[in-house]
């Protein structure tokens, strides 16, 4: 009796735990009929909203202000690297030292909270709202044309949003997932890495191409699984030529 009381105990706790977001799979949109030819536009790459930290025990998420460091300093300089690839010209948002500008960070906050949206109410299945039923893949979303009167943004058609979510399984939830296991034979995660990628038409605010995984592979935390990281972000950005083609040249009149 004792035992299926703990088994049952632990099958709540399990549940508790992991998220029904977390079974999603890797999904992408595009907004119905946009299209982008490489060397036709100005993209600006906002300031990556980055997280890393450890999941305890319980399944909370504990920030960890080194990791945090490390992973921005991979990403950008990852990012960096990979400007001069993506088929037109990308330039870095100017919004001060370590993202001064509230305005900007404020944006940055408000794509997340879309990017979720777009997973819960559209790419989950049984949430999906009854107006994005009819084109499960074409993107309906935005985040305001507010965007377009900022300074560091004149001049741009597009910015480009990154987002990243890694909490690693502390040693607690990883006694926790074996114990799990031995027990009851129920899987518990250990572990939580999400990303998104969007780009966000200037002139009207529309979300207009979108790449999202709540299982994302490479350790942020090092400059290997970095590039893992951003080359998924990136993959099947619009207006990139296929790898056997030359970028255009990245210059374009104001």
């Amino acid at each position: 009796m004792a035992k299926v009381h703990f088994a049952g105990c632990l099958l709540l706790a399990v549940c508790l735990a992991c998220p029904i977001g977390a079974w999603a799979r890797e999904k992408t949109g595009v907004k119905e009929g946009f299209s982008l030819q490489p060397g036709t536009a100005r993209i600006v790459l906002m300031r990556p909203n980055i997280r890393v930290g450890a999941e305890s025990t319980g399944g909370l998420f504990e920030p960890n202000a080194d990791w945090t460091a490390q992973a921005r300093e991979n990403i950008e300089r990852e990012l960096a690297a990979v400007q001069q690839s993506l088929g037109n010209e990308v330039i870095r948002v100017e919004d001060g030292p370590l993202g001064a500008d509230p305005i900007i960070g404020q944006y940055s906050r408000l794509f997340g909270a879309v990017a979720q949206a777009v997973i819960e109410y559209q790419f989950f299945a049984g949430n999906r709202l009854p107006t994005k039923k009819r084109d499960k893949k074409a993107l309906n979303w935005g985040m305001g044309p507010g965007l377009a009167g900022l300074a560091s943004l004149q001049n741009a058609d597009y910015a480009l949003f990154i987002w990243t979510y890694d909490a690693y399984g502390s040693t607690g939830r990883k006694l926790l997932q074996a114990a799990a296991m031995v027990a009851a034979f129920i899987p518990i995660g250990s572990g939580e890495h999400r990303g998104y990628a969007g780009l966000v038409d200037l002139r009207t605010g529309e979300l207009v191409w979108f790449n999202a995984d709540l299982s994302m592979g490479g350790d942020v935390r090092t400059p290997e699984g970095t590039r893992k990281r951003v080359r998924q972000l990136l993959e099947d950005f619009p207006g990139r030529p296929p790898a056997d083609e030359p970028a255009p040249p990245q210059s374009r009149e104001p």
